[in-house]
């Protein structure tokens, strides 16, 4: 009873990914159609070949009686038929090609647009590595599986269809014997396609599962090799690729069966052909020519057998892939937008924090009741020990997570009912993880203002600090940078990515450990330039160095998900509480 449900599931779910995947075919339609008629043409032609085999034979009718300019005749038509074909057959390839490569594209395309959707939730919950093996690897199995289904499935069942229709003219009765042996053929593909398609799915899981796991070691590798990890690093690695190892050879075990099952079928259907074939020769109820073609046929018509088992196999593979794609495609995107959704406009950062509320994971507490009125131009610093919820409270700030309950505003607007857009245009951010794009290290300073002047950004990198050194890279502003480039240092991306917000002016500043890469006499400057620039500007600054945040205009210690105290330097400290141990440790 359980396999029946799980087999149905299966079904349903093959034929939910099958009808999907139909609907990215539709656009490319009329490139279906043109790749199908060139396919028939091509088939038509190549199943006409053994008739003609078959009149040449019957034109050679004994010693010293050889119709030559008969034969010669046919060989002409032979020769145009082969020609056409190829043609043809090089036609429809173009076209197959064309749609497959269009449909990965679109796929690829919306899969990339839905992986901006998402919410951060998701992104936390799923290492990167599995994410790029289903919009990279998963893609390519499921285009290559593609391109051989569009390449000789239609080509095989017209083959099938045709070639039944020419032995039916040749002779009914032995084209009997033919369609009766054809479903023991059908069943033992039909079986080996069932049991395959779930070893795919389980192998395309294990190979993202790997994928996560060699990005997450290289990123980290430095650390791995710091703490001799190498060994205990290596071993998992095994481990994930044994698991590899056996669901791959399951799969392809299986997914070969199919070839010699269906060949040693075919050779039964070849073997009837000729024994009823040569009784009837003998009878006199067909010719030698005819014969001949009919053997011909048998063989056309039981090689697409072994090109559709074939085909199916791959179509598996494919079909596994692209519902692990559709899946992705699937999640639960961030909230939508209200309809009614305002563009929050003339910011002057007022911000409210009411009987706010929030937790990650529902049955362990974070936030709670915190409550929190903050005007334009106040300074606001966040301190506490780590784990009490600190860069929780600035994702709520930037709405990267809604919160449980209570609200927050900005500008009397709660920000459920503002753009996103809008609302962190509003904000600028410095993270202690520092994020730089593949580009110039002017593209990624003029990232948030790409209509800045190159006056206005070789200003902001100076407020940085980061223009001497960037004046000292081999092409200044024009250094092509990566994220993972060794050609700066990690205090010098926290640089670049200060200048950028420098360069946004916005009316609201988030700096999350901004400085902690940078060492102390550059910090020392940085803080005078960020003094500068919270001028008349909001500001929340989190920070373990109490020594950055004296100057703040409230200062908010939380601990465990609460803001315990509340008050300027000197207010928490003639309190004696827990900021004054903090400070005082």
């Amino acid at each position: 009873m359980s396999r029946n449900v799980n087999d149905e599931k299966q079904n349903s779910g093959i034929w939910k990914t099958f009808r999907r995947l139909m609907r990215y075919l539709r656009p490319y339609g009329h490139i279906l159609c043109f790749s199908v008629m060139t396919s028939l043409i091509s088939v038509g032609l190549t199943l006409y070949l053994p008739i003609l085999t078959g009149r040449a034979v019957d034109a050679i009718i004994g010693p010293d009686a050889v119709d030559f300019d008969r034969i010669l005749e046919i060989l002409i038509f032979m020769a145009a038929s082969v020609a056409i074909t190829a043609l043809a057959q090089w036609v429809m390839n173009v076209c197959n090609n064309k749609m497959t490569y269009s449909i990965v594209r679109d796929v690829r395309r919306d899969a990339f647009e839905h992986l901006q959707s998402l919410p951060l939730k998701y992104l936390d919950a799923h290492t990167s590595g599995e994410i790029v093996s289903r919009i990279i690897a998963d893609v390519d199995q499921f285009a290559d599986g593609l391109l051989m289904g569009f390449t000789q499935f239609f080509t095989s069942l017209i083959t099938i269809f045709g070639t039944l229709i020419f032995m039916l003219t040749i002779h009914p009765m032995v084209t009997l014997v033919v369609v009766c042996i054809t479903p023991v053929s059908l069943f033992v593909s039909a079986y080996i396609a069932k049991k395959t398609y779930h070893m795919f799915r389980m192998q395309s899981e294990t190979r993202g599962e790997q994928t996560g796991y060699i990005d997450e070691m290289i990123s980290g590798l430095r650390v791995v090799q710091a703490y001799h990890r190498e060994e205990a690093v290596a071993e998992r690695f095994d481990e994930i690729n044994r698991k590899l190892q056996k669901r791959s050879l399951k799969a392809i075990f299986f997914s070969s069966i199919t070839n010699p099952a269906t060949r040693f079928v075919n050779s039964l259907v070849y073997a009837g052909v000729g024994i009823t074939g040569a009784i009837a020769a003998i009878h006199g109820r067909m010719t030698v020519g005819q014969l001949t073609s009919f053997l011909g046929y048998a063989n056309q018509y039981t090689k697409p057998f072994n090109e559709i088992s074939g085909v199916v196999t791959e179509l598996q593979n494919a079909l596994a892939c692209a519902a692990r794609i559709f899946a992705f495609m699937d999640e639960e995107p961030q909230t939508p937008e209200a309809e009614d959704a305002v563009v929050l406009t003339d910011v002057k950062g007022n911000v409210g924090i009411h009987d706010v509320s929030f937790s990650y994971v529902p049955d362990q507490k974070l936030l709670e009741h915190v409550t929190l009125a903050v005007r334009a131009g106040q300074r606001i610093a966040i301190v506490g020990p780590t784990g009490c919820g600190k860069t929780t409270l600035i994702n709520l700030l930037m709405r990267f997570y809604d919160v449980n309950r209570g609200s927050i505003t900005v500008e009397g607007e709660d920000i459920r009912h503002v753009t996103r857009n809008s609302l962190r245009d509003a904000y600028g951010m410095v993270l202690q993880e520092t994020w730089l794009k593949t580009g110039t290290v002017r593209e990624n300073i003029c990232m948030g203002y790409p209509e800045a002047t190159e006056e206005e950004m070789i200003e902001a990198a100076k407020l940085s600090h980061a223009h001497s050194f960037i004046k000292r890279l081999p092409q200044g502003y024009d250094t092509v940078i990566t994220e993972d480039s060794d050609t700066l240092s990690q205090g010098q991306k926290q640089l670049l990515c200060i200048a950028r917000v420098m360069l946004c002016r916005p009316p609201m500043l988030i700096l999350d450990e901004a400085t902690s890469s940078i060492d102390t006499r550059t910090e020392i400057r940085i803080q005078k330039a960020f003094h500068q620039l919270m001028q008349g500007r909001t500001s929340f600054i989190v920070a373990h160095r109490l020594s950055t945040i004296q100057e703040a205009d409230v200062i908010l210690v939380m601990k465990d998900g609460n803001i315990i105290e509340q008050g300027n330097h000197e207010e928490l400290l003639a309190k004696r509480g827990f900021y004054y141990t903090l400070y005082n440790s």
